[in-house]
């Protein structure tokens, strides 16, 4: 009996088991939604720097006040449609025409500490492209209205609508 448990350590040390840290939560958080579409990347950023007409591209916005410059610094408070609470305001925090990249910070309205959210465009050529989201957060707040798991599946599908309906209206110019 010893001897089979001498030999079980020997094999979990080999094999690093019992020296693996455990981690109860990242850090920081990811996620990252990508669709390739057939449309020119110039026709996609055509659609995504415009920045303050947000509520055509998602069911979550109804209207968008705009404050500052449409650019780095500008920030942006979007409404949900009549009938739903709550709002969320952005500050834009990287902004570059050149390779079709922004980035905002979400400041208020999610439950969420240190949110930045950022649009990639990148070329594929052959009139074809790919958009990129990709959201961040350091730390998920418990709240009674969702928890990190619903909130994670939210930024998913609300990403998700929005490069679609992105991608159809870049389609269309």
């Amino acid at each position: 009996m010893n001897i089979f448990k001498s030999i079980f350590t020997v094999v979990l040390v080999i094999i690093g088991v019992g020296f693996q840290p455990a981690n109860a939560q990242e850090p920081d958080a990811k996620i990252t939604v990508t669709k390739v579409i057939n449309v020119s990347s110039d026709q996609v950023w055509t659609i995504l720097r415009k920045m303050d007409d947000i509520q055509k591209y998602s069911s979550y916005v109804d209207k968008v006040i705009w404050t500052g410059d449409h650019g780095i610094g500008g920030s942006r408070k979007c409404l949900p449609p009549e009938g739903h609470e709550g709002y969320y305001v952005e500050q834009i925090v990287d902004f570059n025409d050149s390779e079709r990249t922004y980035s905002y910070a979400v400041v208020e309205g999610v439950p969420v500490k240190g949110m930045v959210n950022s649009f990639k465009v990148v070329d594929l050529g052959y009139k074809k492209s790919m958009i990129v989201w990709t959201s961040t957060y350091e730390q998920f707040m418990e709240n009674p209205q969702m928890d990190e798991v619903q909130f994670k599946g939210f930024l998913t599908q609300a990403s998700n609508e929005m490069i679609t309906k992105v991608s159809a209206a870049a389609g269309n110019i």
